[in-house]
Order: structure tokens, then C-alpha cells, then sequence
């Protein structure tokens, strides 16, 4: 039996899959890594963390691996967006990585805005300039940071810096880049015009592959520590949502993704580049090659469900802290909760909007605020859906992944809120699975990645919505729009008293 490795470098851990020629996930590890929060507001990493973490797991993969070394075929890896990597003309790093979650950087988006202008940066880039995305950062370091940014020679996201450390080889991928306001997503090149007007040298872009692309080999380090042979072929890989879409079949117009981790994405397939959103949502290049995908952002999906359980529960696990929640009614007996607890990505790019709980009484209980904080998070994700059927969509099937994919009450919530059919997988990798697709079809195991999905991936379950459920939420979920329109001035005011 032949067998691929996908690697998922996440924000806290890193997760590696071994998998075999039928598709069947045959081991994992996890191993984390902190955060680094020195001021409020900021969010870094030492990338060291993740080479080392990554290692480690691969070795302790190989050292439980009972088969032939030399039948592990390929390596590839999906990574967290957007995070700025710098090295210097050593391939040394220069400072630690600024994470997709850090929101330094509203200063430097709206220099973005003054200079390239707003329309110009949608047509080049797809996306508007939020704090999130690399450009920014990048901004950040050459106007606080001067003298570091002067000897850079090289940016690069998470996983291309993971992916040098194990190959010795530097490039980036499309998917990927689309994430850094560097890059002209429909040409499917870096753009000049972009690093030009802020004084960016093209020479920090590292060159460009397609995901699926054979990249390197392990460097014999890499081998000697983790066991694998020099043989293993490296592929690309991609950004976290796109292996994400990869890992659950999103490979054709129309089918579309619902996932929940920290934060939580809404992903739709898209066979054109030249489609215009105005910037309502955010708009990429796929792992597929020559393909795309639209995507809307939760900052904090999962993350207010863990925050909620932390601070309320802290010694209870996730499935005792739901117990109840099925006899709550829609609603929450009144009671409705927005999810801004790190601000807001879709369709509100306010770093600044805080989360709210509305409407309680003293007849809530612990069960109802679990349940709110349940529906708040669906309806954010709901408005990812809205803004894709105004822009005349047709979405009537969804793949649920994630946390929001393991717990029946919120897989039925989804069907009533989205108004369509949930679809759940037997078994559920996310991201790690879609490397680990990309890597099967670069080895040539399958002559397409949709050929590739057919073969690896099996539903389990199917949710369809409730006609009267959907009506009591279409009327929820309008008062949950004007949340943040009336909370808005009153969270700007409450900055003052921020530390």
C-alpha cells in the first residue's frame, strides 16, 4: 500500500496526516505551539515552533509506522493565511511571524485605501485591505521597523517558510499569495503596480507554483530527523481554506462549505477570476488549478464557543456544556448573542465591534446563553450566504465541517438558518485532508483532484431544513442584522477605556 503525508499548519497546533492510496486517514499527531499576544491587539509566532513541532510529529509518525518507509510517496501542506514571514539574504529570520489574527494594522489599510484607491485594489486583488492580510503587515514593519525591513530579502507565508525548512527550496503558491494584497488574482501573477506604490521590492515575492506542483525533496537533515526517506516528493500545497475546500469536495460550481474552527468560513467554488463581488466577500485562486473560490469570514466562531466555555465552565468538556441545549426553543427564549469578540470580518471589516448578548432576562440559564452563542455564530455565517445569493447564487447544498459538524442540534440549526441542506462526512480532516489530496494527485495516483475526492471522501449524514424552523429564523436573523448597526457607535465609545 502506498501512502501521502498531509501536513495542516495551524494557528495552534500543527496536525499530520498519514493516508493511504483508498483514502483511509491510517494515523495522526497533533502537536501545539503558543501565541505570542505582547500588546493588545498584536498576535506573533515563532516560526521555529512550527519547524520543530512539525518534525517532531513526523518522526514520532514514522517511529509508529509499521509498513515499508520507502511506500510514502509524497508530502504536501496546507497552512493559516495571510501570517508575514520575513528572512534575510541568509534565509535567516528577521523577526517573529505576524499571525492573520493581529490587528495592528488599521493605520496602514487606510494608507492602503489613499494610495492604490479602493476600486483599483478590488480589480487587482479581489479583496479589500484588512488587517489581517499581509500587505498591511508589511506596511506595519517598514514604517515601525525600518532598519529590519531594509535587510529583508524574502516574505513568505506560514507554510512556505515550513516547506523551505524541509526542502531548502523557497516559493510560494497561488492560493496563498491571493491572501497578501500582493497579488493580481486573476492574472495569477505578483503584481507591480501594487508593490510599487508602496515601495515594495518584487524581489521579497518568491517565485510561484501551482499546489499541486513537486517542489523539492527533504533535505537530508529533515530526513535523518524524522525517519522519511530523501525519496518523499514535497508538493506545494495550499492555504488552509483552500486544502479545506480540496478535503471536502469543493471542486465544482456549486457546491459550497460551512466551516467552524476558530473562526468559521463560508466557501463557494468559482470557475472565473473576473467575477465582481464589490469586496463583499473575500475572493481567492483555488488549490485547483485555474480555479477559484469565494469566501466569507467569522473571526470568532469557534473561538465564542470556547470563550464561552472557558469562562463559564472552564472544568467542563464541550459536550457537557451543550447538555440541554436541544430544549431551549429558537430564539433562546428571547435571547440573541453576536460573535465579535475579536471584531469582524464579513460582511462588517470592523476591528473595533464587540460581541453582545441581547435580550436577558433573569429566566436565562447557562443552557440558553450556550444556545444563543450557538445561533449567533450561525447567523454571522449567515451572512457570508445572503450576500452569495444576492449576487444570484444558487446555494441549496452545504458541507459542514469543523466543530459545528459534531454536535446534531447545531448541524440541524445550520439547515434552518442557511435554508439548505447540510451534508456531513463519515470521517472529516479539513485541511490536513486536502494536502494530503494534493499530494496523492501530484504522485499521479488520480488523473484529477475531482477523481481523487470521489475516491476519498464518504457522506454520513444529511440535515434539510424545517419550513417552520427557517420562518422563525428569517425573523431572527433580521434583528440580528441591526445588532451591529446600533451597537457600532456605543463600542467606539468604550475604546477609551480599553488597556
Amino acid at each position: 500500500m502506498k501512502y501521502v503525508i498531509g501536513i495542516d499548519l495551524g494557528t495552534s497546533a500543527v496536525k499530520i496526516l498519514l493516508v493511504n492510496k483508498l483514502g483511509e486517514v491510517c494515523n495522526t499527531v497533533t502537536k501545539s505551539y503558543p501565541l505570542i499576544h505582547s500588546k493588545s491587539g498584536y498576535s506573533e509566532q515563532n516560526p521555529k515552533e512550527w519547524v520543530e513541532k512539525t518534525i517532531n510529529g513526523l518522526a514520532e509518525l514514522v517511529h509508529s509506522f509499521e509498513g515499508n518507509m520507502n511506500d510514502i510517496e509524497g508530502i504536501s501542506i496546507s497552512g493559516q493565511m495571510h501570517g508575514l514571514v520575513l528572512l534575510d539574504h541568509n534565509q535567516k529570520l528577521l523577526r517573529n511571524a505576524i499571525l492573520w489574527n493581529d490587528t495592528r494594522t488599521t493605520k496602514q489599510c487606510q494608507e492602503i485605501y489613499e494610495m492604490i484607491g479602493q476600486e483599483r485594489l478590488l480589480e487587482i486583488t479581489k479583496n479589500p485591505a484588512l488587517e489581517g492580510f499581509t500587505l498591511p503587515k508589511l506596511l506595519w514593519v517598514k514604517e515601525e521597523e525600518l532598519e529590519l525591513f531594509e535587510k529583508a530579502a524574502v516574505c513568505l507565508l506560514p507554510k512556505d517558510y515550513l516547506r523551505y525548512r524541509l526542502t531548502g527550496k523557497i516559493h510560494s503558491e497561488y492560493s496563498d499569495a491571493a491572501g497578501t494584497l500582493l497579488l493580481d488574482v486573476n492574472k495569477k501573477q505578483w503584481s507591480a503596480e501594487m508593490c510599487e506604490a508602496f515601495g515594495i521590492p518584487m524581489s521579497l515575492c518568491p517565485p510561484l507554483v501551482e499546489s499541486h506542483e513537486n517542489v523539492g525533496s527533504l533535505i537530508p537533515a529533515i530526513s535523518e530527523k524524522t525517519g522519511l526517506p530523501s525519496t518523499v516528493k514535497v508538493f506545494a500545497g495550499g492555504a488552509d481554506n483552500a486544502c479545506g475546500a480540496i478535503g471536502t469536495g469543493i471542486l465544482s460550481e456549486g457546491k459550497t462549505l460551512c466551516s467552524i474552527g476558530t473562526s468559521g468560513v463560508v466557501l463557494s467554488y468559482e470557475n472565473r477570476g473576473d467575477l465582481d463581488f464589490q469586496g463583499e466577500v473575500h475572493y481567492f485562486n483555488h488549490g485547483q488549478e485555474d480555479a477559484f473560490y469565494t469566501m466569507g469570514v467569522t473571526l470568532a466562531a469557534g473561538y465564542s464557543l470556547s470563550w464561552f466555555k472557558d469562562t463559564f465552565a472552564p472544568n467542563e468538556d464541550f459536550e457537557t456544556l451543550l447538555q440541554g441545549v436541544a430544549e431551549v426553543p429558537i430564539g433562546s427564549n428571547g435571547l440573541l448573542f453576536t460573535p465579535y469578540l475579536v471584531g469582524e470580518r464579513t460582511p462588517h471589516a470592523d476591528s473595533i465591534i464587540r460581541g453582545s448578548f441581547i435580550g436577558m432576562d433573569a429566566s436565562h440559564t447557562r443552557k440558553h446563553f450556550a444556545r444563543a452563542v450557538m445561533e449567533g455564530i450561525t447567523f454571522s455565517l449567515n451572512e457570508s450566504i445572503h450576500i452569495f445569493r444576492e449576487n444570484g447564487k444558487v446555494i441549496d447544498t452545504i458541507y459542514s465541517i469543523g466543530g459545528g459538524a459534531k454536535n446534531e442540534e447545531w448541524l440541524q440549526m445550520q439547515a434552518d438558518i442557511f435554508n439548505s441542506k447540510i451534508v456531513k462526512f463519515s470521517t472529516e480532516q479539513g485541511p490536513g485532508m486536502g494536502a494530503a489530496m494534493l499530494a496523492a494527485y501530484g504522485c499521479g495516483w488520480f488523473d484529477s483532484l475531482q477523481a481523487c475526492s470521489k475516491a476519498f471522501l464518504d457522506v454520513a449524514e444529511e440535515y434539510t431544513p424545517i419550513q417552520h424552523n427557517v420562518e422563525k429564523y428569517q425573523q431572527l436573523f433580521t434583528i440580528y442584522q441591526r445588532v451591529y448597526k446600533q451597537t457600532k457607535e456605543l463600542n467606539e465609545a468604550l475604546q477609551v477605556f480599553k488597556s
